[in-house]
């Protein structure tokens, strides 16, 4: 079994500055790409940004410029820095991960989710 284990959410004020944590463990024997997506309320579940075992990154549009994704391969633990938030960052955010399990199975996991609220 493989479980995610975020951290680091909360509120905070327009403009101000988050970092959120991922954790991962159980049966893992490698772990490809990790990643962060949100939901809003009435909202689809979007793409923030993935990082791939490589290193190469990618980011939702709205996030450009000030959000910035990393990992440390050796704690399996992916981070997203959030700076300049908007109202409009408000929403659950869920982290993910495709995991290769030690009989070389690939699982797609997610995390539970931490709510992230930006207000005045």
């Amino acid at each position: 079994q493989v479980q995610l284990v975020e951290s680091g959410g909360g509120s905070v004020q327009i403009g101000g500055s988050l970092r959120l944590s991922c954790a991962a463990s159980g049966s893992i024997y490698s772990i490809d790409a990790m990643g962060w997506y949100r939901q809003a309320p009435g909202k689809e579940r979007e793409v923030v940004a993935r990082i791939s075992h490589a290193d190469s990154t990618e980011y939702g549009d709205s996030m450009k410029g000030r959000f910035t994704i990393s990992r440390d391969k050796a704690k399996k633990t992916v981070y997203l820095q959030m700076n300049r938030l908007k109202p409009e960052d408000t929403a659950v955010y869920y982290c993910n991960s495709l995991v290769q399990t030690p009989d070389l199975r690939y699982l797609e996991v997610w995390g539970q989710g931490t709510l992230v609220t930006v207000s005045s």
